[in-house]
């Protein structure tokens, strides 16, 4: 059994999309695994949500303000 946790790729939804037939869900991984070896051997991926776009901040600038 392995002890190290192999890494996650974060990858685009349409790739999941495409590789749908040669993934399958794991729950204990929270990710997409190859079917039949994954519980072993191949990549972990998961759909990448960290390049979400983020609505713009319209407030007040105060990274430079100072205190009189």
């Amino acid at each position: 059994m392995r002890t190290v946790r192999r890494p996650r790729h974060y990858v685009a939804r349409y790739w999941l999309i495409l590789l749908r037939p040669m993934l399958r869900y794991s729950h204990s991984r929270d990710a997409f695994v190859l079917r039949g070896v994954g519980s072993s051997v191949g990549p972990v991926l998961r759909m990448n949500r960290r390049m979400r776009r983020r609505a713009a901040f319209d407030g007040a600038e105060r990274r430079e303000a100072r205190v009189a």
